[in-house]
């Protein structure tokens, strides 16, 4: 019987790659171990699997890249069992075949097309942000019939990438499907890992946006932002105790939620409440938690006749229609909330949500959103509760409804 000795892994590592969710997504300084981490996982996860056939893959941007794996793997099961009795491997097509059968496999995710048609029972993406998306989307299909797990490594590359927007998605949503780590450079020399002069003399040499992204898993701030990254982190600060002075209310539509968020005089969150349901429960939740305290809501489509409806209870309640120009002027008024301090956001799912925001320049004007598959609706209840507070403040309550 061979007994396969495998690296130790540093307690946020192992927390890191166990996750026990299906897809977790790890953003890691350079020499984390989340490589080293992740073929433990992987392998392990085929020795222990007892059927015959069954695939596992290793995918990084370019073969290159996944024989650097593929090495390393046979290393370890080459110094556990030199003479091959429970292994094999082959070279050319880069597999490695445990004694029950099942195969790790070591591919390249530059054809996207390449990547479909199998069942997998495991599988890691590697230096993830430098991979295109449809190879993501071609390794997840192989993943639907087998419900198996995979995780999503790589260096952090800035805000716009697919790997970025999911790892934003799983901090906006704790509770959902998706798992989110980061190793650190200092959790890395916690664990062992690295050296802590070399890392220290790393922050000497290179350039703080460049030591941030490769060392401490920070992505820069690469123009696509309104805010400002550094301006929304000066911002954050635990919800602030004491009544609501103000609140701004968007409403769900589709599959977003209803996002209510309720500020001081100073500016600061006190409250802050997200939800998912039927329109009547939404009214009772809004009426009971609103009182007569002073709120503007997302009016927009079907948010008009809930608006009209809550305005028979509610005293104080506006409305305010979303349109580019309007959506324009509220996302500049909150941009300069943030930027001047004027806000307290706490940390977590909004400040996520406020950092993935985004905008671009159009013929017709200026376009802010989220992007793709993430969520602007904390964005935008703050922004109309920021907007309101400022009415109230001037003793100007005449909200226009654009």
């Amino acid at each position: 019987m061979v007994e396969l000795r495998l690296p130790p892994l540093y307690g946020k590592q192992y927390a890191a790659v166990h996750d026990p969710r299906r897809i977790a997504v790890i953003e890691a300084s350079s020499k984390a171990g989340k490589t080293a981490g992740c073929l433990v996982w992987l392998l392990g996860r085929a020795w222990n699997d007892k059927t015959a056939g069954h695939s596992y893959w290793w995918v990084a941007p370019v073969y290159q890249q996944s024989r650097i794996a593929f090495d390393r793997m046979k290393a370890w099961l080459r110094q556990a069992d030199p003479h091959k009795r429970v292994w094999k491997s082959h070279d050319t097509e880069m597999w490695i075949e445990i004694a029950s059968g099942s195969r790790v496999w070591f591919k390249s995710g530059d054809d996207p097309d390449n990547l479909y048609g199998e069942d997998v029972y495991g599988a890691v993406l590697d230096e993830a942000t430098r991979m295109r998306e449809e190879s993501w989307h071609a390794v997840r299909s192989t993943l639907t019939a087998t419900r198996a797990p995979v995780r999503i490594i790589g260096n952090v590359r800035g805000r716009r990438n697919w790997v970025h927007r999911l790892a934003q998605r799983a901090q906006s949503e704790p509770a959902g499907d998706i798992g989110y780590h980061k190793l650190t450079a200092w959790d890395a020399v916690e664990g062992g890992v690295i050296r802590r002069e070399e890392v220290e003399a790393a922050m000497r040499d290179l350039p703080a946006a460049v030591f941030k992204e490769l060392y401490l898993a920070e992505p820069s701030d690469d123009g696509g932002n309104p805010f400002g990254i550094e301006a929304i982190a000066k911002c954050v600060r635990p919800i602030a105790e004491g009544a609501v002075a103000v609140w701004g209310v968007d409403l769900a539509k589709s599959q977003d939620w209803t996002v209510a968020c309720g500020l001081d005089n100073d500016g600061n969150v006190v409250a802050l409440e997200r939800w998912q349901g039927q329109w009547a429960d939404t009214k009772t939740r809004l009426v009971r938690m609103i009182g007569e305290t002073p709120a503007l809501i997302d009016s927009t489509g079907v948010g008009d006749p809930i608006v009209e409806d809550l305005q028979r209870d509610l005293p104080n309640v506006e409305g305010f229609k979303f349109t580019a120009p309007s959506k324009q002027q509220l996302m500049e008024g909150l941009a300069a909330a943030i930027q001047q301090g004027r806000v307290g956001v706490p940390d977590g799912w909004l400040r996520s949500e406020l950092e993935a925001f985004g905008y671009e320049h159009t013929r017709t004007g200026v376009r802010y959103e989220a992007p793709a598959g993430l969520h602007d609706d904390g964005v935008c209840a703050l922004a109309l509760a920021v907007r309101h507070l400022a009415f109230a403040r001037s003793n100007t309550l005449d909200v226009r409804i654009f």
